[in-house]
């Protein structure tokens, strides 16, 4: 969860996804989710097989969002849920016991409710305001961030509005790693902006 890739189609301005994934991951990505909101199940379960394949060899472990029958069908290694998605309760009877389940928490709320549930991580989500998701609760903020740190036991991820310095910042201040749609997916080269990010937190985890 170092360092999480969360995909997106428009961000790759135009170029191939399952290039700028593999960039990616050769410039340190070590965790990927693919985001498909608009995709029909079929395509989307198609997606999630190839880019399984293109992971497996790097053993970067692929989770998919919101979707536990395309994971399950891909042969994934996890699920990520947002707070508008399928209950924690029944999303963790479908999958099975080794599966990765990721959750985004928007408010305080979010992340007490979660301390009496086995997740592998929660999402802090946004950390800063981004526009590649609109629909979410006020950022977090530092502030934010180091009382979900304080009130959780739980792996976290912070996520939206991350640049380098603002990655190094949060993995100071509590995250166990960050994840980035369009610092890698829109940049001019994704596996330059992953080894970036990488050095940034590597570096903010020796020397908090």
């Amino acid at each position: 969860m170092k360092l999480y890739l969360v995909t997106d189609e428009k961000a790759c301005l135009g170029r191939d996804l399952f290039w700028v994934v593999e960039e990616a991951v050769l410039g340190g990505v070590t965790l990927v989710q693919l985001r498909e909101k608009n995709l029909g199940t079929q395509q989307f379960i198609e997606k999630a097989i190839r880019l399984k394949a293109l992971l497996e060899p790097y053993k970067v472990p692929l989770i998919i969002n919101d979707r536990v029958d395309v994971a399950l069908a891909a042969q994934a290694d996890g699920v990520h849920v947002g707070q508008q998605d399928l209950p924690y309760t029944e999303v963790k009877k479908m999958l099975p016991e080794h599966y990765m389940l990721g959750l985004s928490v928007e408010t305080k709320k979010d992340v007490q409710e979660a301390e009496a549930w086995e997740l592998s991580y929660l999402a802090v989500s946004p950390l800063f305001n981004t526009p590649s998701k609109t629909d979410t609760a006020p950022a977090w903020g530092m502030e934010g961030l180091r009382w979900v740190r304080a009130n959780s036991r739980h792996p976290l991820v912070g996520i939206g509005g991350l640049n380098a310095v603002k990655a190094a910042e949060a993995v100071s201040q509590g995250a166990d790693g960050i994840a980035v749609i369009s610092a890698i997916c829109s940049a001019e080269s994704p596996r330059r902006a992953a080894q970036i990010l990488l050095k940034s937190i590597t570096n903010a985890a020796l020397n908090p």
